[in-house]
């Protein structure tokens, strides 16, 4: 009897940090994904190819850069022909069922105008309770809009999936009041302890269905992109997972004190910058938090872990019904996410232009037939390589033009290696007040960030300075290497988008 293909099951969260599992020495609870480590691969050095959600997300789909696939700064949507061209398109016409459950993010969300795309919030509501795709490849999806509680469920005929599961019960309202019970933030910024019970929660949700699609698919090869939205801020862990880590306990950046004078001139910029336009206050009061004392900085890793801890509680439950199922053998898995988070780091939090290492790089597990267990890899990788490895796994040709490298090859006894990685950023002056075009290349050793419209940047040793403290850039002594990463930024291909797309909304 002929074997059949691998099961794909591809699980990200939204701004998860690549050092917040347990296995990773930090004070959170991960088991289920401490055991997957165990059993499988961890690559170390993997980044992301852009550190802000859109961006990020459409290379895990089409396997090419941003500023070639046109997405490089949120608020702009992926051009369909381009996302149905990724690994979700390409798998199902080579027989796979494609699924995706959760936060896609390929369209924005919150926009200037209706767009038609049903992430869009003012759009969400031409698509009818039996509308599950295809979208953007995934011949099914059940999805979320927005995911994050600094704005409630949208109320039906808007929202998608979840959002009408969320009210189908006539107890919205209800729910409501126990999700923003403290908001906007009673027990610090953007903090506050959820009262809405666990089983209504998205993170459930998303395990749930995921386990129906997983039930439903089973005599089929499938692949299933997972995608929870947590623990993306607000810091709103539901009770009683809010309470799983004592602000007491957790660990605090070596370095949480902004030092902008030692540092490139957009990193004051991107933190100082009067934001303008539409969407300013957004921008202003929800993408920025202000430096924080340790008290309040214990509380938002805290709430952070429990939102990472409910999330590995919902993928225990999936790994779980693969083995009622008997999948478990022929299921690849793989465990990342689109950006990190700084968290403290050089206090700052969320996300920016500053590409420190607790935002670069992100979670990547793997664990599933001839994936070495208990293995590490240190090669430096990026999350833009997830789609040409899951098509490489599914043995089906990849594109010519991706830019996308199987990591297959990293696993089989170091046939072998990378030298560097790569993610870039062209900001448009709505996201930080400035308008900046930043290249990035990660090796092993040092790490570049290259700002092209001032032509100046940072330069930073890993290994004898982990935490990031001594820029080297233009310094006599990191001349050498300097060229050298110089060098490899230039050769990234030359198939750029020749102008900068129009955003559609904010994110």
């Amino acid at each position: 009897m002929m074997k059949r293909k691998p099961n794909i099951l591809f699980i990200t969260a939204d701004q998860q940090r690549a050092d917040c599992f347990g296995f990773q020495g930090r004070a959170v609870k991960t088991p289920h994904l401490d055991q997957m480590a165990r059993d499988g691969t961890v690559f170390s050095a993997c980044i992301t190819p852009n550190v802000v959600c859109q961006p990020s997300r459409a290379p895990i789909l089409t396997g090419i850069l941003p500023m070639t696939h046109g997405v490089h700064d949120n608020g702009i949507d992926l051009d369909p022909k381009i996302g149905e061209n990724g690994f979700a398109g390409l798998l199902s016409n080579a027989g796979y069922h494609a699924g995706l459950v959760g936060k896609a993010h390929f369209s924005t969300f919150h926009t200037f105008e209706p767009t038609g795309t049903p992430e869009c919030v003012r759009s969400s509501s031409e698509y009818g309770d039996d509308w599950y795709g295809p979208y953007m490849g995934f011949d099914h999806v059940e999805l979320t809009v927005i995911g994050h509680a600094w704005w409630l469920p949208e109320k039906p005929p808007a929202g998608l999936h979840y959002e009408r599961w969320y009210y189908a019960d006539g107890h919205g309202d209800l729910k409501n009041r126990l999700l923003h019970a403290g908001y906007p933030g009673d027990i610090a910024v953007q903090t506050w302890e959820s009262q809405l019970p666990p089983v209504w929660h998205n993170s459930t949700w998303i395990a749930d269905r995921s386990i129906e699609y997983v039930r439903s698919h089973k005599d089929e090869p499938w692949c299933l992109w997972v995608s929870f939205p947590d623990p993306h801020h607000p810091f709103d862990a539901p009770s009683p997972w809010s309470r799983m880590h004592s602000p007491e306990e957790v660990d605090l950046p070596e370095h949480r004190t902004r030092d902008l004078d030692r540092r490139p001139w957009w990193h004051r910029a991107a933190v100082e910058a009067p934001i303008k336009g539409k969407f300013s206050d957004v921008r202003s009061n929800y993408s920025r938090i202000p430096p924080q004392p340790d008290d309040c900085l214990r509380k938002i890793i805290a709430n952070t872990y429990g939102m990472i801890s409910l999330i590995d509680h919902n993928v225990g439950r999936i790994f779980g019904s693969l083995e009622s199922l008997g999948l478990s053998e022929n299921t690849i898995v793989i465990y990342s996410g689109d950006h990190g988070d700084w968290l403290g780091d050089h206090g700052l939090i969320l996300k920016g232009p500053m590409f420190y290492e607790g935002l670069l790089r992100v979670p990547m597990i793997v664990r599933g037939p001839g994936v070495p267990a208990g293995h590490m890899v240190g090669d430096p990788v990026s999350s833009l390589d997830i789609p040409a490895s899951i098509m490489d796994w599914a043995g089906v040709e990849q594109p010519v033009e991706w830019h996308s490298r199987s990591l297959r090859p990293l696993l089989d006894n170091g046939m072998e290696s990378r030298d560097f990685a790569y993610s870039e950023w062209e900001l448009l002056a709505q996201r930080v007040g400035i308008q900046l075009s930043l290249q990035c290349v990660r090796t092993k050793s040092h790490k570049l960030t290259y700002e092209a419209m001032s032509q100046d940047g940072e330069l930073y040793d890993l290994v004898a300075d982990p935490f990031e403290m001594d820029n080297l850039w233009n310094d006599p002594v990191a001349a050498a290497v300097q060229r050298e990463l110089l060098d490899m930024i230039a050769a990234r291909p030359d198939d750029r988008i020749s102008e900068l797309a129009t955003p559609v909304g904010a994110a």
